[in-house]
């Protein structure tokens, strides 16, 4: 697992929609909740306007996964609910059921860190019935969020062109686990570090930060205040230098970084979070310099995000450090993913699949059928395309299709360079096998990103990141739309 400690400390099964428990019961009642099922977690729409997201949040899932089961407290409470008629809800035989059940789907998923795009699933359940249908909710609300942030995150740090990004939003996060998992998927997205300290003792993130405007106006006197943070902690000295003058506080930084130095310790930098910071950052950075301290960073913060980063990197701003705190945490411009979780194929034990379609007039949110898998073809190490294909049948056309324009297709050769990205994490229930460190989703986002042609990576206007259905798929679809609607194939016609 991903945290050095649980960070759920207790089965959270209840943490689910009510309308989840009452399917449940209704498979359970008809008997059906024993029939195998596929359903894959997928988003619709690019995030930010942009051009591909962050898969995050599968390890979260995978600790809430790992302790599913519904406790003698759970089936109590559930007990106490009831219908509009006034009798309970659920009859003492299923609550009996939950408590005995214990989990056992099989769950693929793409790597936290995989770059990702929409239709296409990042997380495929398969398994009972009334299990798959349990675990939506909670798979939702685990991944949605933090394929957002990090996601967020991995445009920020692209942004700052190498610079080191902090994350610095847990006083402005939707509560504390809001802020614990911003903190995570931020890391994933890219950000070197945190100044959320229960996020770095949970998750193993680096942990930043040195003092804020109160420090300086408890004294009343900047260089007073510098001077004590100095001599308390001198292995950690970043100034907040904008309280009262900011430019005169980069002078009292560079007085107090000789007094320092004189103790055989180092200015670490300053920090702005005000006024204009293209300007201000400049000015900073020649009095630094002449100051005899060319190595001390400019640190930036003051609701930053990609654009304004991008904005101020135009302007010239000597800034090197940027922390990244409100707009990071809550995904400030776009609240929530928009992820669904859509039932694909059923079957009765050891039958035949029969696949399962939703339709909408709306033509991207019309569910795709089968045992999904994505494809990713390569060139040279950059991605080219992605095919979602059924993995019960065989790919036989290496042709991908559009689903929402078949006129758009590509072939490729049956040996071109690919890979699967869904692969094997629960077994019967059982995990495989440890994820990937922290450490390593960050930097497989890092390597994601770069695989990925420039107008893909673009804020504004992105390039469209070719997905499609491979032919059979996309031809079984069709026919199932038809199916559904009553109208002939065109073989028909």
């Amino acid at each position: 697992m991903h945290s050095t400690v649980p960070f759920y400390r207790e089965p959270l099964s209840l943490l689910t929609d009510l309308y989840q428990l009452t399917m449940a019961y209704g498979y359970w009642k008809t008997g059906t909740h024993t029939r195998e099922a596929v359903f894959h977690l997928h988003f619709r729409k690019q995030p930010f306007g942009g051009g591909y997201a962050i898969a995050c949040g599968l390890g979260a899932a995978v600790e809430w996964l790992s302790s599913l089961r519904f406790t003698d407290d759970d089936t109590a409470y559930l007990a106490t609910l009831t219908g509009n008629d006034g009798t309970a809800l659920f009859e003492q035989g299923f609550l009996d059921y939950l408590r005995a059940m214990r989990f056992e789907c099989d769950i693929d998923a793409v790597p936290e860190g995989t770059a990702v795009f929409a239709q296409e699933p990042l997380v495929r359940v398969q398994g009972p019935l009334v299990q798959c249908q349990l675990v939506e909710t909670a798979l939702l609300d685990l991944i949605n969020f933090q394929t957002l942030v990090a996601t967020k995150a991995a445009r920020v740090c692209a942004a700052a062109q190498g610079d080191a990004v902090l994350e610095f939003g847990l006083r402005r996060a939707q509560g504390i686990d809001g802020g614990l998992t911003a903190s995570r998927a931020a890391y994933v997205g890219g950000c070197a570090a945190t100044s959320n300290v229960l996020a770095g003792r949970l998750f193993g993130i680096p942990v930043k930060g040195t003092h804020a405007h109160s420090w300086v106006m408890s004294f009343g006197d900047e260089l007073a205040s510098f001077r004590a943070y100095a001599s308390a902690m001198p292995n950690n000295c970043v100034f907040l230098v904008d309280t009262f003058d900011t430019l005169q506080g980069v002078r009292h930084a560079v007085t107090v970084g000789h007094e320092l130095r004189a103790m055989g310790h180092e200015l670490a930098g300053i920090r702005l979070d005000s006024g204009d910071l293209a300007y201000l950052s400049i000015e900073a950075r020649k009095i630094l310099d002449e100051g005899g301290f060319p190595k001390a960073a400019i640190v930036a913060s003051n609701d930053l995000d990609e654009r304004l980063i991008t904005s101020l990197k135009l302007q010239g701003a000597t800034i090197n450090v940027w922390g990244v705190g409100t707009k990071l945490v809550t995904a400030y411009d776009q609240p929530a993913l928009g992820g669904v979780y859509k039932l694909a194929a059923v079957r009765d034990p050891g039958g035949p699949w029969q696949y399962r379609i939703k339709l909408s007039e709306q033509a991207a949110k019309i569910s795709t059928p089968g045992v999904q898998q994505v494809r990713r073809y390569t060139h040279e190490g950059a991605f080219v395309a992605d095919m979602i294909y059924d993995a019960a049948g065989a790919v036989t056309t290496h042709t991908l299709v559009d689903p929402l324009d078949p006129t758009r297709q590509r072939t490729f050769a049956a040996d071109a360079p690919h890979e699967d990205l869904l692969v094997p994490v629960f077994r019967k229930g059982e995990l495989v096998g440890p994820l990937p460190t922290l450490h390593a989703s960050r930097a497989r986002t890092a390597a994601q990103v770069a695989a990925l042609h420039a107008g893909i990576r673009r804020f504004d206007n992105p390039h469209q990141y070719p997905v499609g259905l491979e032919k059979n798929l996309h031809d079984l679809r069709t026919r199932l739309v038809l199916d559904a609607r009553g109208l002939p194939h065109p073989s028909q016609e």
